[in-house]
């Protein structure tokens, strides 16, 4: 049996949140999706926070423990405010959760601090790859024993921040099981294309292409070192980052369109109450509700039971990306010819939502 009554210290997390989410983020979205960039301030104000301080143990420099209803609760309400700006922010945890995850105690006690410790600092991480045929467990970036060393090779796509992070973890295939190989800036043989520019969504964020040509890194380098690790759980976590990040720009959409229709007057009534309007907002609102259920389920069986997780983070992950599409369409259709104006941020939040069926590893909770 279970429940999904917040904390008090999630309650208290998730409120200051959304006040930074309100006040600062969605304020600043447009401007930043227009030009092409956010500003660092937003960005720091953000990371203090201290969303992935509060999921990592004292041990590694934190003050608290790793919560997947917890990250769940955070990211959606992030994303209310700013997809990109949440994905910024949130950045950091998708190199410090993984080792958190899935490291030995080396990588946990020499990476951990360095990065939650300070400011904001880029530290990213590369999964996706634009082969027509991308599986996230049977991946075309290979990684091959040499010795005491690894040679990685292969080519990734939509890594965030790839030109100013110090470090990332990249995902390859060792013998056909994917596995998370820690690799620092500079590193010989990994180079970083030019940023891409003019992407549907997410334009606040600087997105690169990588190639990695006989990357040879030690064995240390390794998730949980020679050894390895369980992908398992580091990919649920980012099917539920996905799928919360999602309902925060579903709700945004929602919510502002539903507001909309309450006030837009069309033949002497507001629209909301026409019939065909009206069902569009219950179903937008419906759609929302079940799949902020389904996330939730799964973090929480993350959380406390360890069994059916993998399928209850897909579930939620591919729920998520068909539903916010539909939901941020129909708040474009519900604005009429104003929703597909840039002045109105509901086209900006269906360019965006269109990503999700593609953003898996840009974001973990």
């Amino acid at each position: 049996m279970y429940g999904f009554t917040p904390t008090d210290e999630q309650k208290m997390l998730v409120d200051a949140i959304g006040r930074f989410s309100k006040g600062d983020l969605r304020p600043a979205s447009h401007d930043a999706d227009e030009e092409g960039g956010l500003p660092a301030s937003l960005v720091e104000k953000g990371w203090e926070l201290g969303l992935l301080q509060a999921s990592v143990p004292e041990a590694y420099g934190g003050f608290g423990e790793r919560s997947a209803v917890t990250g769940v609760l955070a990211a959606e309400e992030l994303s209310y405010g700013d997809l990109a700006g949440s994905l910024a922010i949130m950045l950091p945890a998708s190199f410090v959760t993984p080792i958190l995850v899935g490291g030995s105690e080396d990588q946990k006690k020499n990476y951990i601090p360095s990065v939650i410790e300070g400011k904001w600092t880029a530290y990213s991480s590369a999964m996706i790859e634009s082969s027509f045929d991308f599986d996230l467990n049977d991946l075309k970036t290979t990684a091959t024993v040499d010795g005491e060393h690894y040679l990685l090779n292969g080519n990734k796509t939509y890594v965030p921040y790839a030109a100013e992070s110090e470090a990332m973890i990249v995902y390859a295939s060792l013998d056909g099981k994917t596995q998370g190989y820690i690799v620092s800036k500079g590193a010989p043989g990994l180079s970083v294309s030019a940023e891409r520019k003019k992407l549907m969504g997410v334009n606040a964020i600087p997105i690169y292409d990588i190639k990695l040509e006989g990357v040879r890194i030690p064995k240390s380098s390794r998730l949980g070192g020679e050894a390895g690790h369980d992908f398992t759980p580091i990919l649920a976590a980012q099917r539920l980052a996905n799928a919360a990040l999602a309902v925060g720009v579903a709700r945004a959409a929602f919510e502002y369109s539903r507001d909309y229709a309450k006030e837009r007057e069309a033949f002497g009534v507001k629209i909301a109450q026409k019939q065909a309007i009206a069902f569009m907002l219950a179903e937008m609102a419906t759609e929302i509700e079940a799949v902020r259920l389904l996330t939730w389920e799964a973090a929480w069986k993350l959380d406390n039971t360890k069994e059916d997780y993998p399928v209850a983070a897909f579930l939620a992950s591919t729920g998520a990306a068909d539903m916010v599409m539909a939901v941020t369409d129909r708040a474009v259709q519900i604005l009429g010819g104003y929703g597909y104006i840039r002045e109105y941020p509901v086209e900006m939040w269906m360019r965006n939502g269109r990503g999700f069926a593609t953003f898996t590893g840009l974001a973990i909770v």
